[in-house]
């Protein structure tokens, strides 16, 4: 019983110390938020100009806009992932839960806008294309969760619901083409401001 105890009290010692160390370490997310902000925060520009009619093209240019972003975005993640690989504190317990917590955002809104292209091109109907504001948004904000868990960070807690908030209020405007200059607005606010915060506690040196 007493061996029992003693393994309970390791455990428990144990996450204490994950906890306080996701806590002190500074998280590696920053540049990848900043980089996905401009990346896409561009790409929704060209949209808006297409679907406002600023730009007279086939309604195709959308996909075209919206791969190259997704390729322009791929590409920077190398260079990203590289550096990311060398800098202090990437292996530590928060940064590889945060890390992984937008990864899987990342797959998952890729999925789901792969899913939604294939149900547009089905249909012919571009306006399914509306509703990925609110994919992203609800994603971002359950990444925020993570990483305000692993950090004790209480604005990374009002970044994610200020994001599920967002995603709520977007919905109003489905039906108009300002649905994309609206979501660049909430991207300067839950991803561009935030990761350049995040950017600026970032340890200089690399090992």
């Amino acid at each position: 019983m007493t061996r029992d105890q003693q393994a309970i009290q390791d455990d428990i010692a144990y996450m204490r110390a994950l906890a306080q160390e996701g806590q002190r370490t500074p998280l590696l997310v920053g540049r990848y938020l900043v980089t996905a902000a401009v990346v896409f925060g561009t790409a929704n520009m060209g949209l808006w100009a297409i679907q406002s009619g600023i730009l007279n093209v086939s309604s195709w240019a959308q996909l075209w806009v919206s791969i190259g972003a997704v390729v322009v975005f791929v590409l920077t993640l190398f260079v990203l992932d590289r550096r990311h690989k060398v800098q202090p504190g990437s292996r530590s317990s928060g940064n590889r839960a945060v890390s992984a917590a937008w990864t899987g955002v990342g797959y998952g809104i890729f999925v789901t806008w792969l899913g939604l292209v294939a149900l547009a091109v089905k249909s012919g109907n571009w306006g399914y294309m509306a509703v990925m504001p609110t994919v992203v948004l609800v994603a971002y904000g359950s990444a925020w969760l993570v990483g305000a868990a692993m950090s004790g960070k209480r604005w990374m807690t009002g970044t994610a619901l200020l994001s599920y908030a967002s995603a709520v209020g977007v919905g109003w405007f489905i039906d108009s083409s300002a649905i994309l200059l609206i979501f660049n607005v909430i991207l300067v606010a839950v991803a561009l401001i935030p990761g350049l915060v995040l950017m600026r506690q970032e340890p200089s040196e690399v090992v």
